[in-house]
């Protein structure tokens, strides 16, 4: 059984090249398909196959060089993080990745985005990625909203030069030395308003469906996995829940792995506050806190802050 058996496929060019009653239609598929799984995989968005293979090449060429030289980029959100930094909010270990994020500059007027001198495309790759990546995320946003009964541009001036982030994720051999009890990435959930997952190179990513069986995501080289985070859940009271997803360690040979999963967030200063439409009987909403806020609270739970 594929993925695409249990977690519905989408066609974003529905959506792009529609007219008014075909974008409500996807728009409403597409938050079925979230309330239902969590998940979906996509095709038809705005990151081309060639864009996918030279940002895995980028990403390789720099996570390859040495810790010494990586470590001149570390100490921020943006940047280098090393490995066995991160941890799940829940988890007592940490995971067995390294990662670097590339975010907005006017998000943090104050802290410049930096960029390594090694691969000289690596800047240029990952503007790019960003920039194709965040184009995708608010057509789902566009439809989402739609899909609640909102106006159509209802995320988009929230959104604009927000707190989104890229992350390069590199998954090494795991080492003799690891505790028993790491993974790559231990069981949780995505802090933010959507993920966009560009098609990972390796295996082990799984969901936890909402029957509590864990799914191997398996989708094709050139899709995106698309998956509801915290936000998504807190500003819908949880009528788009964020979904449990873990990355387990390899079965067999013991291989790396690289992933690049894009996480759509608003601006710091956008409050996270119910949406109309979405009460659910017996439940109270969640009280309004401030995307900065938020974020800082979670930062701090997961060992970035």
């Amino acid at each position: 059984m594929t993925l695409t058996d249990r977690i519905p496929h989408l066609d974003l060019t529905v959506f792009r090249d529609g007219d008014g009653p075909a974008r409500e239609a996807f728009g409403r598929e597409l938050v079925a398909a979230l309330r239902h799984c969590g998940f979906i995989t996509l095709e038809g968005h705005r990151v081309d196959p060639q864009m996918i293979e030279r940002s895995y090449a980028s990403a390789a060429h720099f996570f390859a060089r040495p810790v010494e030289e990586k470590m001149r980029y570390a100490g921020g959100l943006r940047g280098y993080t090393p490995f066995g930094r991160e941890h799940a909010k829940d988890s007592s270990v940490p995971d067995l990745k390294e990662f670097w994020q590339v975010g907005h500059a006017q998000a943090e007027p104050d802290a410049p985005l930096c960029w390594p001198d090694q691969p000289a495309d690596f800047q240029a790759v990952f503007a790019a990625l960003f920039e194709a990546l965040e184009a995708t995320g608010r057509d789902l946003l566009s439809a989402i909203a739609l899909g609640l009964s909102l106006p159509q541009d209802y995320f988009a001036p929230r959104i604009e030069n927000g707190t989104s982030l890229l992350r390069l994720i590199h998954y090494p051999e795991i080492p003799p030395s690891a505790d028993p009890r790491c993974v790559r990435a231990a069981a949780h959930e995505d802090i933010n308003l959507i993920t966009l997952l560009v098609a990972a190179q390796g295996g082990g990513l799984e969901v936890l469906t909402r029957d509590g069986n864990w799914l191997p995501v398996l989708n094709g080289p050139h899709h995106l996995v698309v998956d509801t985070g915290d936000m998504m859940a807190r500003i819908t009271n949880g009528f788009l829940p964020a979904t449990t997803h873990r990355v387990v360690n390899p079965v067999g040979p013991n291989v790396s792995r690289y992933s690049m999963p894009f996480f759509v967030q608003p601006r710091a200063d956008v409050m996270l506050e119910s949406l109309p439409g979405c009460a659910q009987d017996g439940t109270e909403p969640p009280a309004p806190i401030s995307t900065g806020d938020f974020l800082d609270q979670r930062l701090r739970e997961i060992g970035l802050k």
